[in-house]
């Protein structure tokens, strides 16, 4: 069945407190979404964020995001009292996650809910904490012990705590129980809401594809818990990390930093790591986006040290072995494969075997950059329906901001391509290719919706600052952008057949199809 999504960042939402929360306007965005006629939320990994503000740079990759908490949902409960939160400044602009303000006072007021949720549903927390012992002990240690260390990285800790000697990990566990306590609390605070949004989605009749990173951080609770399950040397170090070679939009590569994993140690305990962790994320999510897929097929190891990413070599990555021992363990599996970049044939081919539907981006069928992008594989006849099309990811810029600043040979064939013009809207142009692809599924960022330009680009890779931070304006989900969304999405049957004969009915009143009506 043919469906459309949307890809949001819970941090973009509106809210008086600094950031996008899993409150009141996740479910209205959801109200918003279910009005549209769109069946998919795709939101950014819900993980917490570090250095860098990259929700793909974690301190865990099973943790929530305590940003995400939402501050009036725990008042309602009686787990905070409003004075608590609403006299701060959370961020100087409505538009833009401020990190740092975030950082500076999120926590004290997380902390009044901790303990409140810990005297008030002891039996519930209690519960949470036996149910997710087998991540949740490491991560609130290693967080207490982080906090500890004033913020550094675990491998420049002490040796005993850095090797895990249970002696030293015992007196942590002791001396800092109260700090171990908290950040369980705040885990069983981000869960909670999680699942109620979860539920209050469900019931709308929206999916939520989450999104899980292929590496982990170096400084995360993950490599220090299980550093056997890494490519590190006998003073955990890593001896080669992750990244990308040149390419057309790179001459020196991109280098990730990224510890890389240890194959064939988890191919001989049978891939148990990473069943664990896509299992885990098949709890929150009704579809899993796999990032950087490609990986599993082959991964590009850059020496530890190096300058730039130009000295790494590709290696062999563990195969469809992985995936087969995936479907034993847990059966069928609802993923995407984000499969862009340099494909060979064997990347190809492993996409073909688990039979998982790979990405379009349309952005990319114009760029004449990059050898493997520019080709017919990328324009939207071309798409297979076993597929997820996008105009582009939260990698790239938004549609006008693109059609502003991509080389003007470029623009020139998408505006010739999809006809595009000002009485449409440029943006909601490109949005109609992919719309009217074979694609089963296609995507595209609220941002686009709302004719934004680069001002709203959520990430520009390889930069740092200004990322990450981009958050709607309160509003912004009106009934009458809702109505032109589902009167386009109508059109290209991408509501289900009983949601179309509502649409149809609806359009006595026909909703506006350009910026002039």
């Amino acid at each position: 069945m043919r469906k459309a999504g949307i890809l949001m960042p819970i941090t973009a939402l509106p809210s008086p407190w600094g950031v996008g929360t899993m409150g009141a306007e996740a479910r209205s965005f959801i109200d918003f979404l279910a009005e549209a006629g769109v069946s998919v939320w795709q939101v950014l990994p819900i993980v917490p964020t570090s250095f860098g503000d990259s929700p793909y740079q974690s301190f865990s990759t099973y943790a929530g995001n305590p940003y995400l908490i939402d501050l009036d949902d725990l008042a309602a409960e009686g787990l905070l009292d409003r004075a608590e939160y609403a006299g701060r400044t959370w961020s100087s602009q409505a538009d833009r996650v401020d990190y740092g303000a975030l950082y500076e006072a999120r926590f004290d007021v997380l902390a009044c809910a901790a303990r409140r949720l810990t005297s008030m549903h002891p039996d519930e927390f209690c519960a949470f904490c036996k149910r997710e012992a087998s991540w949740l002990d490491d991560y609130a240690l290693f967080m207490a012990l982080k906090e500890a260390h004033g913020g550094a990285s675990w491998n420049t800790w002490e040796a005993a705590l850095r090797h895990r000697q249970p002696v030293e990990l015992a007196r942590a566990r002791m001396e800092l129980a109260d700090r171990v306590r908290f950040w369980q609390a705040v885990q069983c605070l981000f869960f909670r809401q999680w699942e109620s949004l979860r539920i209050y989605a469900r019931t709308a009749g929206i999916r939520i594809m989450g999104d899980l990173p292929f590496y982990v951080a170096l400084d995360s609770a993950d490599v220090w818990a299980h550093p056997e399950q890494f490519q590190l040397d006998e003073e955990l170090r890593p001896t080669e990390i992750a990244g990308v070679p040149p390419d057309g939009f790179s001459a020196i590569g991109q280098i990730w930093g990224n510890p890389l994993f240890a194959w064939d140690r988890m191919k001989a305990e049978g891939y148990a790591w990473w069943i664990d962790r896509i299992s885990f994320q098949l709890r929150l999510y009704d579809i899993l986006r796999i990032d950087h897929f490609r990986g599993f097929d082959s991964y590009f190891a850059i020496p530890t040290g190096a300058a730039t990413a130009a000295r790494g070599r590709w290696r062999k990555g563990p195969g469809k072995a992985l995936f087969q021992a995936l479907r034993f363990a847990v059966g069928d599996v609802s993923i995407v494969a984000e499969d862009l970049g340099y494909l060979t044939p064997s990347v190809r081919q492993l996409l073909d075997d688990t039979g998982f539907p790979g990405m379009k981006v349309l952005e990319f069928a114009f760029d004449t950059r990059d050898s493997e992008a520019g080709d017919d594989t990328y324009l939207p006849f071309a798409y297979p329906e076993n597929s997820v099309a996008y105009v582009g990811t939260h990698d790239n810029d938004t549609a006008l901001g693109w059609l502003a600043n991509a080389p003007a040979p470029d623009t020139r064939t998408a505006r010739e391509y999809l006809r595009l013009d000002d009485r449409e809207g440029e943006g909601w142009g490109m949005m109609r290719g992919i719309w009217a692809s074979a694609s089963e599924l296609a995507v595209v960022q609220m941002q686009d919706v709302l004719e934004l330009g680069s001002e709203a680009r959520i990430n520009t890779p390889s930069t740092l600052g200004g990322n990450w931070t981009w958050r709607a304006r309160p509003g912004f989900a009106s009934r009458s952008l809702a109505a032109r969304l589902r009167h386009q999405l109508h059109l290209y049957h991408r509501i289900p057949a009983d949601e179309a004969r509502v649409a149809t009915a609806a359009n006595g009143a026909a909703e506006p199809t350009s910026k002039e009506d």
